[in-house]
């Protein structure tokens, strides 16, 4: 069995996806098998996908049927994967020669922790160089270093920061404890607010992930907080959905289910309080869209523009 196993869900990804795949194949680290989930791509991805896997004896091509969504599609190449560890990879973002080496060394130094991540740099469409658009004031190297669940659930949930360590490299027997990537908008901020809550992330000090920002992803293409929902699950394409009272309940469910104790649990609950408080204008206006859309369905109306969201959303990148 492979150490590490590497998913990549994609969908209509032929513009990048050649230079995602050769960053891949030239990791220094070596003892890794590539899970490509196609979800049934109209372009070429299919054409240069199996060119690649039949060149490769590493790399596994399954293509769906159908579209299923990103949600699903990037857990199936979870379902799929055999290694002792597991990285999703976008197929718009590439990584250093260096980046699962470094990132293997640093979660065989450190048994306790569950993800090894590098620091990043925004690139462009042409690759180049992005200014550095982080907001959080709680560095990378300490956002889920610390040693309580309830600090590192506090830092993980909050909306200043983008959440490329979903790209991290991660313990697959803890990933497959969570539920995953949920079909809703900022799921892959859940996630990593419950993995955090099952031990600490550790970073790698070096500039080894390159995340790139265009017109065609998610956040672009889904700028409408509600329409978003359908990027993660087709089949809610039109229907009401009020994706952060439910990532609300999903982040309480996460605590009750977490291998923690009562004092964290307790804090991790008053953390939550105080958050939900600080986003209640936030909550009351999705509450009122959520309305406002189903008032329009009994009415026989099509639905309305919803909701844009100015707080930075999570990125799970392009399917």
């Amino acid at each position: 069995m492979p150490r590490v196993s590497i998913g990549l869900p994609v969908y209509n990804g032929e513009k990048y996806l050649r230079e995602t795949l050769d960053a891949l194949l030239a990791q220094s680290f070596r003892d890794f098998e590539l899970i490509i989930a196609d979800n049934a791509s109209t372009d070429s991805t299919e054409e240069v996908c199996r060119a690649y896997a039949a060149a490769d004896t590493r790399i596994r091509y399954h293509r769906n049927s159908e579209n299923l969504g990103a949600g699903p599609n990037y857990n199936l190449v979870v379902s799929m994967a055999q290694g002792e560890f597991f990285k999703w990879s976008a197929h718009d973002d590439h990584c250093a020669p260096s980046f699962l080496e470094r990132c293997v060394q640093a979660l065989d130094a450190e048994r306790g922790a569950v993800l090894a991540f590098t620091e990043f740099i925004d690139i462009n469409e042409s690759g180049g160089e992005l200014p550095i658009r982080r907001k959080s004031n709680v560095p990378l190297s300490r956002r889920a270093a610390h040693p309580r669940p309830w600090q590192r659930f506090r830092r993980l949930t909050r909306f200043d920061y983008t959440c490329e360590e979903v790209f991290g490299l991660i313990r697959l027997a803890t990933l497959r404890k969570t539920r995953l990537i949920m079909s809703y908008t900022d799921s892959d901020r859940t996630l990593l607010a419950e993995l955090g809550l099952y031990g600490r992330f550790v970073i790698v000090p070096e500039a080894l992930f390159f995340h790139r920002l265009h017109k065609g992803s998610s956040t672009e293409v889904y700028a409408d907080w509600f329409a978003r929902v359908a990027w993660f699950d087709p089949a809610k394409a039109g229907k009401i959905a009020f994706p952060l009272w439910r990532q609300m309940g999903e982040l309480a469910k996460s605590v009750l289910k977490a291998p923690i104790g009562i004092q964290d649990r307790f804090l991790c609950f008053a953390w939550q309080a105080v958050w939900m408080s600080r986003l209640r204008a936030e909550l009351w206006a999705e509450f009122r869209e959520g309305m406002r859309q189903f008032v329009r369905k009994l009415r026989g109306q099509p639905p309305s523009s919803g909701v844009t969201r100015e707080t930075p959303a999570g990125v799970v990148s392009e399917d």
